[in-house]
């Protein structure tokens, strides 16, 4: 399995609930965003030098462009489990990211059961295959938010325009599993790229507030 170097991106505050995100050189910039929206909350950010690598469950055709998938999240998910979390030192936790971070946020809290909560704004869960998997596994966080713009499927490519629906049926499954109580899914005005950073923090607020 491959191993990527890992850095981090840590404010350490209250010892309750942490959260665990991610972020890339594009947008670094937003994690100041994000942690002052959230004064005291510990929040460890992942940086992703490969995003179709190293957070994909498995390997995967191009969808966009010539870059195909890889399946590195098994080995992030190793890393995340196994050595950030133990160093933070919470009582529970938060897994949350955007775009194809917040698939590995869903994933994550179908291959493990530490999370407590699950954040995934804008997920890619026009994934291949990704349907057919959770009809296959058990979700084993207790809440999950959800989000999605409401022009993300109006697209030509033909992968990308199922994400409305996948995202119904991801709401729907997380219903039967968890309880509708405790998923949400709300809908965004525009694409994919418009306001990610606030995006991520309604999501992160939702779930606090949730987990109190």
């Amino acid at each position: 399995m491959k191993h990527f170097d890992r850095s981090i991106r840590i404010r350490n505050g209250d010892d309750n609930i942490g959260i665990v995100t991610f972020f890339a050189d594009f947008d670094e910039a937003s994690l100041s965003e994000l942690t002052d929206a959230m004064p005291g909350v510990t929040i460890a950010a992942v940086k992703v030098d490969d995003w179709n690598s190293e957070l994909s469950p498995w390997e995967a055709p191009a969808v966009f462009g010539d870059e195909g998938f890889g399946n590195g999240a098994p080995e992030m998910l190793d890393y995340i489990t196994g050595e950030l979390i133990p160093g933070m030192g919470c009582d529970r936790y938060i897994i949350g990211g955007y775009s194809l971070a917040g698939l590995f946020s869903l994933w994550a809290c179908y291959e493990s059961d530490v999370f407590t909560g699950c954040c995934a704004s804008s997920p890619s869960v026009w994934f291949p295959e990704w349907d057919s998997f959770i009809g296959d596994h058990r979700f084993k966080a207790d809440l999950a938010y959800l989000s999605l713009g409401d022009k993300e499927s109006k697209t030509r490519n033909p992968v990308m325009r199922t994400v409305a629906d996948r995202i119904e049926l991801q709401y729907q499954s997380l219903s039967d599993s968890i309880g509708s109580d405790n998923v949400v899914l709300e809908w965004n005005k525009g694409n994919h790229f418009q306001d990610p950073t606030g995006r991520k923090v309604r999501s992160f607020q939702w779930m606090l507030d949730r987990m109190g």
